[in-house]
């Protein structure tokens, strides 16, 4: 389907990205990259719509879709590096100003995490669950605010000039939200103890709530980062 789709949109498709493990993403001609997102992954469903808000302010611009077959052709960044290559405190410092950029008011039609959360927790039980599911019931859960839903270095790019967010799985939500897979990133994900305080701290220091950085931490951690548990107790 990607080159059927290359030859409508006039762009010459050239080898996949290596770190594209879930969509089918590839340079398209010297300026553009497509991608195309598998059915099953409920989470990316309003990406366009993401993109076309942020209109190229802390994300990567849409220059043309087919929502029909899920298809995205999307800026090319260069020089394309990630945040992972640059030392912590700076790339701690970028994250902060692109996430500025990115976590604005929405509306519809994206949807609100708090209709997915609590299932996500149910289809990944952990010995963490009971905890994470106390600490959502003590969250009154924003639903205003446009966040990327996968908020991590390899994430956020060098774009010559300006950082750029890619891959968005954006949903209504809160700020705080976006910050556990920050601090459990780069490659390989786990978290990140040795840099765990200093990351909260200027996450808190942009105005973000740090005891709701902690709890979002602990609650998606049930799911996503299950075998991190006696860490992830300690921060509430």
């Amino acid at each position: 389907m990607a080159l059927e789709v290359a030859a409508e949109f006039g762009v010459e498709l050239g080898e996949p990205f290596a770190l594209s493990r879930h969509s089918y993403v590839a340079s398209a001609g010297e300026d553009a990259v497509l991608k195309v997102t598998p059915p099953e992954d409920d989470e990316s469903y309003e990406e366009a719509e993401a993109l076309d808000l942020w209109a190229g302010d802390g994300a990567v611009r849409l220059l043309r879709r087919d929502p029909e077959r899920r298809v995205l052709l999307l800026e090319r960044v260069r020089p394309g590096t990630d945040l992972s290559e640059l030392p912590e405190g700076e790339a701690t410092a970028i994250a902060v100003e692109v996430g500025r950029w990115l976590w604005r008011p929405a509306t519809e039609p994206f949807r609100w995490i708090g209709d997915w959360v609590p299932r996500w927790l149910a289809a990944a039980p952990s010995e963490l669950t009971p905890l994470a599911l106390e600490l959502y019931d003590s969250l009154d859960v924003g639903r205003s605010t446009l966040i990327h839903g996968d908020f991590h270095h390899q994430n956020i790019l060098d774009a010559g000039g300006r950082h750029v967010a890619i891959d968005p799985k954006p949903m209504l939500g809160e700020p705080e939200y976006d910050i556990p897979s920050f601090l459990w990133n780069p490659l390989p994900c786990r978290l990140r103890v040795e840099h765990l305080e200093s990351r909260l701290a200027a996450f808190a220091a942009a105005g973000l709530d740090e005891e709701r950085m902690r709890k979002w931490t602990v609650i998606r951690g049930a799911y996503l980062q299950p075998q991190e548990a006696d860490t992830l107790r300690t921060l509430v």
